[in-house]
């Protein structure tokens, strides 16, 4: 029987730490590869590259890849909404800044949280969840608000893109909580959405007539192996078995971390700058989790 919790536990907190941490490290390891690597190719063949890992994975744990369970259909929308959200933001940004796509990137939460109450049984969002939510939103826009006070119609259509990226990044949380998704293994959840979504970018690649991969040094090559093995593979799987165990609404207010651990990673590997709003930010984004997740 699946053990369905209704709080987040010490173990899913720490789980959650790392993932966010590693999503936020994949933005430096994105811009690193960009080098070389045309961003819809990048995005594909990490993707393609983690699907091979995921039926290796799924051979060895002999989940059955092909069994006839009622999730065909529900998979393939959840691969579309996957691969669609990272069409998505790559072109968003060749739009807009990376400030502002944050900003509109991390209304994903409020996607899940208002899917969840609509949607799935046992996850209606209380007024204090709300107010969680709205603060560690706030810890978000205090690091990258200032982007938003110039704005032009060109970034304006980036911003659209983003935000439509956002919804369907809410949406595939929501799709895979509240449909014969949930019941399946991780391993095929993910599958699912790595098969379609490198079929589709890949496509998109091709179709846009992106420029050749260049030179590829030890560095890049490490990034892509970092965003394929590592997050396409090893931190989806594990946030897909959070989400089948765990509230959605609660874990996706975790993400409010990531681009925190983001700016981190700039500092520490880029020498971004780094000002003292960050630990501002960091107490509303602390605040708000932990009002979200209050007994």
């Amino acid at each position: 029987m699946l053990d369905r919790k209704t709080h987040l536990d010490l173990l899913a907190m720490a789980i959650l730490l790392v993932l966010c941490a590693s999503w936020g490290l994949q933005q430096v390891a994105i811009k690193v590869a960009s080098e070389a690597v045309p961003p819809f190719f990048q995005a594909g063949i990490r993707s393609l590259g983690a699907t091979l890992l995921i039926l290796l994975w799924m051979g060895v744990r002999r989940v059955p890849v092909f069994e006839r369970d009622g999730s065909g259909w529900w998979g393939l929308l959840a691969g579309l909404l996957f691969g669609g959200e990272f069409l998505l933001i790559f072109l968003g940004l060749q739009f807009t800044n990376a400030s502002r796509a944050v900003i509109f990137l991390y209304l994903s939460p409020f996607v899940v949280a208002l899917g969840a109450h609509l949607f799935i049984p046992g996850e209606r969002l209380r007024l204090i969840q709300a107010v969680g939510l709205i603060g560690a939103f706030s810890g978000v826009l205090i690091i990258f608000g200032d982007s938003l006070t110039a704005s032009s119609n060109t970034m304006l259509t980036g911003d659209i893109m983003l935000i439509v990226a956002a919804v369907m990044w809410g949406a595939t949380t929501v799709v895979i909580k509240a449909t014969a998704l949930n019941q399946l293994a991780p391993s095929k959840t993910l599958l699912y959405q790595l098969a379609v979504s490198a079929v589709l970018i890949l496509t998109v690649s091709w179709l846009s007539g992106e420029p050749e991969v260049g030179p590829l040094t030890p560095l890049i090559i490490g990034s892509l192996l970092f965003q394929t093995v590592w997050v396409s593979f090893i931190t989806y799987l594990t946030w897909f078995w959070l989400v089948r165990h765990y509230p959605a609404g609660r874990l996706s207010a975790f993400t409010f971390l990531t681009p925190i651990f983001g700016v981190l990673a700039g500092n520490l590997l880029l020498d971004e700058p780094l000002t003292t709003s960050l630990f501002l930010a960091l107490l509303f984004v602390g605040g708000g989790i932990y009002l979200v997740n209050r007994r």
